[in-house]
């Protein structure tokens, strides 16, 4: 009996495809296997990160990625498994943190998260990972400002909105003079400029401003400690697994000295210095 091509070339294709079940399964469970073997078949991971943050969070002209939650978020996914091509960060404006994660739009968010009370009825948080203080950056060669009442008089700047700002005013220095920008830049300007005298908010903040190329030998931080900021890691809440996992992953880079050599990288040009590798508390 003959055998026509086509019923030839249909058998061939259907036991070429029952050797390969048979020898490592299908094309998608390959796929699937969350990039064990070679780490490039496993799904993105998005993180969520400041795109305007010197030092901590700041996206480049060129699309790249720099500061110290950069640093922790790429330690933190190696640790999950993923390699850093694998990671899609994403901008986590301040308001719309709880949000992102709320919606799934991202696994993690690291981005000078503050941990507190009224936050965590919305998400949970692993670490801390960095504790920081309301401070003041004034100009280098500026020694009359050495404590928060010296602003009395005295020209602060600070974001629109400020809490920063507004909590110098209110409770340390009642007569400063506060002008409010719609960004830090402008008050840099203002600062380098004599137009104003200092610029509030955290000192993590200060000092990746502080440390930019453009500002090095500028501008120093007065040193003080007007609030305690424990930065947290966002996610959903309710996820256990995955705080455990990242709490694990943050003792580890404290305990191998990345953590400090990513403070040091970032935030070091600006003689900044760090409080010790705060405790993780969350989850516990």
């Amino acid at each position: 009996m003959k055998i026509s091509k086509v019923a030839t070339t249909a058998a061939i294709a259907v036991a070429f495809a029952l050797t390969a079940t048979a020898c490592g399964g299908s094309a998608k469970d390959a796929a699937s296997d969350g990039g064990a073997s070679g780490g490039t078949a496993k799904d993105k991971l998005v993180v969520g990160i400041k795109f305007d943050q010197p030092g901590l969070g700041l996206k480049t002209p060129d699309g790249k990625f720099t500061g110290f939650d950069v640093d922790v978020a790429t330690y933190v996914a190696k640790e999950l498994g993923y390699q850093p091509d694998q990671i899609e960060f994403k901008q986590a404006v301040s308001a719309e943190r709880e949000n992102l994660i709320g919606n799934g739009d991202v696994k993690f968010i690291v981005a000078t998260y503050s941990i507190n009370d009224k936050r965590k009825e919305k998400v949970d948080f692993a670490g801390p990972y960095f504790l920081a203080h309301q401070d003041l950056l004034v100009r280098a060669d500026d020694t009359s400002i050495t404590k928060a009442e010296d602003l009395n008089k005295k020209k602060l700047c600070s974001v629109t909105g400020s809490t920063s700002a507004q909590n110098v005013k209110t409770k340390l220095a009642p007569e400063a003079d506060l002008l409010e920008q719609g960004g830090y830049s402008e008050c840099l300007t203002g600062l380098e400029n004599k137009a104003v005298d200092a610029l509030t908010t955290d000192n993590s903040i200060l000092a990746g401003y502080a440390a930019q190329e453009k500002n090095k030998g500028k501008f120093k931080l007065a040193g003080l400690s007007l609030s305690n900021e424990n930065y947290g890691i966002g996610l959903k809440k309710g996820d256990k697994e995955l705080q455990t996992k990242i709490n694990a992953a943050l003792k580890k880079m404290v305990e191998d000295g990345s953590w400090q050599k990513a403070v040091d990288t970032n935030l070091g040009p600006a003689n900044f210095k760090s409080e010790p590798a705060p405790q993780i508390t969350e989850g516990s």
